[in-house]
C-alpha cells in the first residue's frame, strides 16, 4: 500500500519478478477493502486518506494479516509507534530490495505457525499445478521448465480464475509499460507449446486473456 504512483509500480515488478503476486493498493479506503485477501501487507505510512499507523490499528483490530510499515519515518519513536500499532516489523526508506525480501521472508515464516501456514502457495487447474513458493509448474505430475518471465505469466492468469486479464494489465504487472503488446502475445504461445495445448490459455478478441480448462477448442482468437 504505496500512494506514489511510481514507487508503487517499481515495487510491484520487483517483487512479481521473486514470485509473489502483488495487488496494490494507493488509499486506505481501497486497502481496507482487499487486505482480508493478503498474505502480508506492506504498508506505507504516507497515505493521502488517511494517516498509516491509523490504518495499521484499524487492521490489526480485525485480523492477524503480517503487516511490514514502510515509511521515511526513522526515528526511534516512529519506529516504537510504528510496532505498537500493530506491524510486525518496520522498514525505512530508502532500503534495498534484498534486505525488504529478507523482512518479508522472516515475517512470513514467524506468522505461518500463527496462521496454521506451511507449504507454500499453489494454485491448480485439474492436472495443471503452480507452485508460487518453488516457482514450479507441473503438468500431470511432470515438470513444465518455463522462463521467468512465461511463470509470471501463467501464474497471473492462473491467480485470478475465471477472470480477463487485459494485454495492457499483464504488460504492466510483469514486464513494465516500455515493451510491445506483442510481447505478450509471443509469451501465450509458447506457454501453450510448452503445456501442449493451446486450450490453457484462452484469448478474448480485444480484451486480453483468462487461465482456461485444457480443451484444445478453448482457446478462441
Amino acid at each position: 500500500m504505496e500512494s506514489r504512483p511510481a514507487e508503487r509500480e517499481r515495487l510491484e515488478k520487483d517483487l512479481m519478478r521473486h514470485g509473489y503476486y502483488v495487488h496494490t493498493a494507493a488509499t486506505a479506503a481501497h486497502a481496507l477493502d482487499v487486505h482480508e485477501e493478503a498474505d502480508l501487507i506492506l504498508l506505507g505510512l504516507e497515505l493521502s486518506d488517511l494517516d498509516g499507523l491509523e490504518l495499521c490499528r484499524v487492521i490489526r483490530s480485525s485480523s492477524d494479516v503480517p503487516i511490514i510499515a514502510v515509511t521515511a519515518r526513522s526515528s526511534e519513536l516512529d519506529k516504537v509507534l510504528g510496532l505498537q500499532a500493530g506491524a510486525d516489523d518496520y522498514v525505512v526508506t530508502p532500503y534495498g530490495l534484498r534486505e525488504l525480501l529478507a523482512r518479508i521472508e522472516a515475517v512470513m515464516r514467524r506468522a505461518r505457525p500463527r496462521r496454521e501456514r506451511a507449504a507454500p502457495r499453489t494454485v491448480e487447474h485439474g492436472p495443471l499445478r503452480i507452485d508460487s513458493g518453488l516457482r514450479e509448474v507441473t503438468y500431470e505430475g511432470r515438470p513444465v521448465k518455463l522462463t521467468r518471465k512465461e511463470f509470471d505469466l501463467l501464474h497471473l492468469l492462473a491467480s485470478h480464475p475465471g477472470t480477463v486479464v487485459s494485454r495492457d494489465d499483464i504488460l504492466r504487472r510483469i514486464w513494465g509499460e516500455s515493451w510491445s503488446r506483442r510481447t505478450v502475445d509471443t509469451h501465450v504461445s509458447s506457454i501453450r507449446g510448452k503445456l501442449g495445448c493451446s486450450g490453457w490459455i484462452i484469448t478474448v478478441r480485444g480484451v486480453g486473456f483468462m487461465i482456461g480448462d485444457g480443451l484444445p477448442d478453448a482457446a478462441s482468437g
